[in-house]
């Protein structure tokens, strides 16, 4: 199931409508990716929506990946 574990973000309704106005039913799902974040020393992973990840990052709660020197 696609919820994000750290916003709580999941699956919402509404209806595709066409050129026609005919409606039906459509499921919008949040764009989760499984991640491995380190809480507390720990390595965990988790279902974590792009939105939420964007946030950790931006507040700076979210080591972004330090890029390798040869």
């Amino acid at each position: 199931m696609a919820i994000c574990e750290v916003s709580g973000k999941g699956k919402m309704y509404g209806h595709n409508v066409s050129f026609s106005q005919r409606k039906t039913r459509k499921a919008f799902k949040p764009n989760v990716q499984k991640k491995t974040l380190v809480i507390n020393g720990q390595k965990v992973r988790l279902n974590v929506s792009t939105s939420a990840l964007r946030t950790l990052k931006k507040k700076g709660l979210l080591d972004s990946p330090k890029p390798k020197t040869a």
